[in-house]
């Protein structure tokens, strides 16, 4: 198995990157591969700073970077021979199993439209996100980003979606779906969310609770938390919020549950939704996040949740 990364992509690459690289490939050694894709002489010298650590990592060059204040559909159009353009081509080709990057997000998002594609039947693919829970464990957020206006047949996908991943990823057999409203009662909620409430409620894949609050995103409640990605990118931002405000006063910094606000910890969101594997990190990822982000990509293509993605929407 291989695992790309975009060598050039987030505000410290190449070296976060490459050495985040080096720090995956030492916990996946025997499992998979880390394939960096990047401008060789920016990565090369990097890569001999780590010496045989560095030694198992595939090298693939591409001469162009889409910059992060760059429009990310004519970037990636005109810069064909980009680091995420080449990723992608990769993926979309086989050559490697999941493409992480902490680049321009839009061009992440534009390629994954327009290389891999959506799965036939998915309306729109969204960004995930990871939620720890109280009692330990994780839980999956969706949308956070990709749609800020979301019909209701899009949201009742995005409970689909994020019950699949939660089942064969997170491993957790029978997820427990809730809709992010302000207030639980069913009839709660503007029109969009009271409809997406409705075909949530019959889904017959689906083992939906209803509708939960913004207090209930950290307890047992629900394991996979649907909503709009303006919603989802507000809460997604305000956890990182509280995370950093914690670690400025030193409270909390020993408890496990805390250090899952970390975005490190995790490393990246996954687009669900699309043809294969592809991870976005945040733009200002160490390498502990981009080991994680490369972790995470190889957990994706181990447990093959594209196929069961593509499975359940031909069903």
């Amino acid at each position: 198995m291989k695992i790309a990364l975009d060598a050039m992509g987030g505000d410290f690459a190449p070296q976060a990157a490459v050495d985040g690289a080096v720090l995956a490939a030492a916990q996946l050694a025997g499992k998979a591969q880390i394939v960096l894709i990047g401008q060789p002489d920016a990565v090369r010298p990097l890569l001999a700073q780590h010496g045989a650590a560095a030694e198992d990592l595939i090298l693939v060059p591409a001469s162009q970077i889409i910059d992060m204040g760059e429009h990310p559909a004519k970037a990636y159009q005109q810069k064909q021979d980009s680091s995420i353009a080449v990723g992608y081509r990769m993926l979309a080709s086989g050559e490697v199993e999941a493409f992480c990057s902490a680049g321009n997000t839009g061009a992440m998002l534009v390629g994954a439209m327009f290389s891999v594609k959506p799965v036939p039947g998915v309306l729109r693919p969204a960004i995930a996100n990871f939620v720890p829970k109280l009692h330990g464990g994780m839980g999956i957020m969706l949308d956070v980003g990709a749609n800020a206006e979301c019909k209701p047949e899009m949201l009742e996908q995005f409970g689909e979606l994020g019950s699949l991943y939660a089942r064969y990823v997170l491993g957790i057999a029978e997820p427990k779906v809730g809709l992010m409203n302000l207030g639980e009662e069913e009839g709660k909620g503007t029109a969009n969310s009271q409809a997406a409430h409705q075909l949530l409620k019959v889904n017959p894949h689906l083992r939906f609770i209803g509708n939960i609050e913004g207090r209930d995103l950290f307890n047992d409640k629900a394991d996979v938390v649907v909503c709009d990605g303006f919603t989802g990118n507000v809460l997604l931002k305000m956890a990182e919020s509280v995370y950093d405000i914690m670690a400025d006063k030193g409270i909390g910094m020993g408890d496990p549950f805390f250090a899952h606000f970390n975005y490190e910890s995790i490393g990246g969101s996954p687009i669900l939704g699309i043809n294969d594997n592809a991870i976005i990190g945040h733009g200002v990822s160490t390498p502990t996040a981009i080991c994680n982000m490369l972790l995470q990509g190889y957990q994706m293509a181990s447990a093959g949740i594209a196929d069961q993605i593509k499975a359940t929407f031909k069903s």
